[in-house]
């Protein structure tokens, strides 16, 4: 690659269809990749500063590639100390590619999102991804090319090292997501398996109006309940714990039962039985908001007005306390379900909720630039 040539990489965010905090305890997940994604523009530098900017934020990133290592973040598990703002994850991404031996070369680049902040849609994975690319192509080495479960991997090393202890689904939803399927995700062995989703059924997705951070909310609550419960039962992760073993102990129970949900969704997929899919959707945002205790008064009011305007089912999606619902509708209904759940819903809570209707796309990839 010429000094001068500039290059694109795209990353998705991505929806989750079912198998909500299940990523971090080695069980299933179901995502589809979304047409929403991170761009980001891009031409190794002149020397080893990288320079970077976004649509986004007003604070331009400047850091020096050849510094940047795991050890000059202090031994801390966080890049605040070391840089400020959107800038930290930046840091934390040059340190995961340094750490895991990935050849990168300084940029000059422009950060563009569509995917909504604090949305529970991936925003930050999909930035991590494409990043990653970015940062490797730049290199223009045989050897520095990142894809695949390594590509996720080092995107989800980031974020760690960035304070946020986040599973692995993101990453492998934005890097193995497919058009018109649904990416069966094993926590445990990093394997993905494409589940075709039904032209009939539209995926509606609306934002609570309620942003939230991995970093902020109780997220890391959470992921210490279970790794408690593991340490109870003598186990490395709960997708190894049965049914009876956790029945008193709701954030195991969740965790356990939205396994089975993900295996019989996908059953239920594969039968194209809308009916059972809305069943398994409702069931889940009734164990997430009773047994995870994840849910707010602004998602259970979302998912009661899809229902009632005709969707199948439908469920917060990601980590919860905030961020955005995921319904299934009649392909042909469901622009119109959207639109009154939204309406509805804007007049009760006075929130303003962005929806729209999506359908699974593919995942991460160099774009043609159209210059």
């Amino acid at each position: 690659m010429t000094q001068q040539t500039w290059r694109t990489a795209w990353a998705p965010g991505r929806v989750n269809l079912i198998g909500e905090h299940t990523d971090y305890q080695d069980g299933w997940c179901l995502p589809i990749a979304i047409g929403r994604g991170t761009t980001v523009k891009f031409r190794p530098s002149q020397d080893a500063i990288s320079v970077i900017t976004s649509d986004r934020f007003h604070e331009v990133v400047r850091v020096n590639t050849d510094t940047v290592s795991r050890a000059q973040i202090r031994g801390a598990d966080s890049a605040a100390a070391y840089e400020t703002g959107w800038g930290s994850s930046v840091v934390s991404l040059i340190a995961a590619l340094r750490e895991r031996g990935h050849e990168i070369a300084a940029i000059e680049a422009h950060v563009h999102s569509d995917v909504p902040l604090g949305s529970g849609l991936s925003s930050s994975a999909s930035f991590m991804v494409a990043l990653a690319m970015a940062f490797t192509d730049a290199a223009d080495s045989p050897t520095s090319q990142l894809h695949g479960v390594e590509l996720a991997h080092t995107a989800q090393r980031g974020e760690h090292i960035n304070g946020v202890p986040c599973g692995i689904m993101d990453q492998m939803a934005s890097v193995f997501g497919q058009e018109h399927n649904a990416v069966l995700i094993d926590c445990r062995s990093a394997t993905t398996q494409l589940i075709p989703v039904p032209d009939s059924l539209g995926v509606v997705v609306i934002h609570s109006g309620l942003p939230r951070t991995l970093a902020d909310s109780q997220y890391a609550q959470r992921r210490i309940a279970c790794a408690a419960a593991c340490e109870r039962l003598g186990i490395s992760a709960l997708r190894d714990a049965n049914l009876d073993e956790v029945a008193d102990d709701p954030f195991a129970r969740h965790v356990v039962t939205e396994n089975r949900r993900v295996l019989t969704f996908v059953a239920a997929l594969r039968a194209n039985d809308p009916s059972a899919l809305g069943s398994i959707l409702n069931e889940s945002h009734r164990s997430l908001a009773d047994d995870f205790m994840v849910s707010t008064p602004e998602l259970d009011t979302l998912c009661s007005l899809l229902n009632d305007a005709g969707a199948y089912g439908a469920r917060l999606t990601g980590a919860g306390f905030g961020g955005c619902v995921v319904a299934l509708a009649d392909i042909e209904g469901a622009q119109v379900i959207a639109d009154e759940a939204a309406r509805r819903y804007q007049q009760l809570t006075k929130l303003q909720p962005l929806h729209f209707i999506t359908a699974a796309a593919a995942g991460a990839r160099f774009l043609a630039n159209r210059e």
